[in-house]
């Protein structure tokens, strides 16, 4: 009998362990991704592939935690494409209490199922720009603005918020907060921290791609956290316009480098390593055809000037090249990105003084004593090895050669003598007075 209720017991604790992990497992569970940076092909790419393993991997829904103050038009576009098209609920939250989703941004919070947003956040300024930073105008700018409010109205339209305010965004820049966002229904709720966000977020029925209605139950939902591969974290980063140029810079500087110190070999590796990574970056963002040829020209100017006596004019000439093209090197009509001014100034004033002090020593070096060849000779001293006599000549060791020498006076050997002249490999010299001839020729 004891037997008998040691085995059921056992029996019990059996299923006891096994019936804990089911109970422990969670029902449901989002996969969360970060977005804190601008809107690229690489950013779009992650959120097309956490889309997909999230509803390969049987997620209630993908949340988005987003931050950025905008990036390319084109990579917006396929962003919202995948979410609109997406097997499963995205939410897009833009936080934490601080930040933004400008620009492309606005896009992207739209095509969201459920969007919200954190205290303290902002949304909007989604207005198209022309290459130089400025506002756009004429027929094609209108055309772009035209388009852009169009693409804007009608992802408002597909998810039921307001249109009226998408197209302001983009017509007029407007930018609100998050509690004008919600009384306007530019979004759907405001959201402490993304606990509070999967509660608010419980009861709402969303449409998927396929007509599918979702009601969201999401209040107990575990979070999984995905992140960038490292390719794509690789070209996350490539796609800053301020990684792109120091990069660009670093790349020239090292080739500058190479080709005034040859051999160094080091430079010339590293900057070719920092151009191909540059390049790189040309292919993810939108490149101005004439900023780039203004920056090659100041790039051959500044080389040039390594071999080229101009004292300066082609150095000074290829920074205000390299300057010009680095501003419209980016072609903001596309994207609200750019070089960061302050690190354009830094350069040009860098590569102005290095200019400046190849030019400096250049004069110095022209303006100075000759030191080497026949007129470095004239006034140096040696040591007479062979008597020197008017009309005999001798010889005399300077600078650890031995030189023919002529003078107009006797000259004994062992004496020192100044050359004065050089006529081919024969010096006329003349004798050195020394402070022990002076004191002899006193005593006498």
């Amino acid at each position: 009998m004891g037997v008998a209720i040691a085995m059921l017991a056992a029996i019990g604790r059996g299923r006891a362990a096994s019936a804990l992990p089911a109970a422990a497992a969670p029902s449901t569970w989002v996969d969360l991704i970060d977005i804190d940076g601008s809107i690229n092909p690489a950013t779009a790419d992650f959120i097309d592939d956490a889309i997909a393993k999230a509803h390969a991997g049987g997620a209630s829904a993908l949340v988005i935690r987003l931050d950025t103050p905008g990036g390319l038009l084109s990579s917006a576009k396929k962003i919202v494409k995948s979410m609109l098209n997406a097997p499963l609920p995205i939410i897009v939250y833009v936080a934490p209490q601080g930040a933004s989703a400008t620009s492309a941004g606005t896009f992207v919070m739209g095509a969201a199922n459920v969007a919200a947003m954190a205290p303290g956040t902002t949304v909007g300024a989604a207005h198209p720009i022309e290459a130089n930073g400025g506002e756009a105008e004429g027929k094609i700018a209108e055309k772009m603005e035209n388009y852009t409010a169009a693409f804007a109205k009608s992802i408002a339209h597909q998810r039921g918020r307001n249109e009226s305010w998408y197209e302001d965004a983009v017509r007029k820049s407007s930018s609100i907060g998050e509690g004008e966002a919600l009384k306007l229904h530019v979004i759907d709720l405001v959201a402490n921290d993304l606990h509070d966000l999967l509660v608010k977020s419980t009861g709402r029925t969303v449409t998927l791609a396929d007509g599918q209605k979702i009601r969201l139950d999401l209040a107990n939902a575990e979070t999984r956290t995905a992140r960038m591969t490292l390719g794509q974290s690789v070209l996350d980063h490539l796609a800053d316009p301020n990684i792109m140029y120091l990069l660009m810079i670093a790349g020239v500087i090292g080739l500058y480098f190479e080709f005034s110190h040859p051999g160094a070999y080091l430079p010339g590796v590293a900057g070719a390593i920092c151009l191909l990574l540059a390049l790189t970056s040309f292919q993810l963002l939108p490149i101005n055809l004439a900023g780039l040829l203004l920056i090659a020209l100041g790039m051959a100017m500044l080389l040039a000037e390594l071999f080229v006596t101009s004292y300066g004019v082609l150095g000074i000439g290829g920074v205000i090249a390299f300057v010009i093209g680095s501003l419209f090197l980016i072609d903001t009509s596309q994207t609200n990105l750019n070089v960061n001014r302050g690190i354009i100034a830094g350069t040009a004033v860098g590569f102005s003084a290095i200019v400046l002090g190849i030019g400096y020593l250049v004069l110095r070096t022209r303006r100075g004593h000759v030191s080497t060849g026949g007129e470095g000779m004239i006034g140096k001293v040696g040591q007479v090895r062979e008597t020197i006599a008017p009309g005999t000549p001798g010889q005399i060791f300077v600078n650890g050669e031995i030189w023919r020498a002529v003078s107009d006076e006797a000259i004994s050997v062992g004496a020192h003598a100044r050359i004065v002249a050089v006529h081919g490999l024969e010096v006329v010299v003349r004798p050195e007075v020394t402070s022990a001839t002076s004191m002899a020729s006193e005593r006498n």
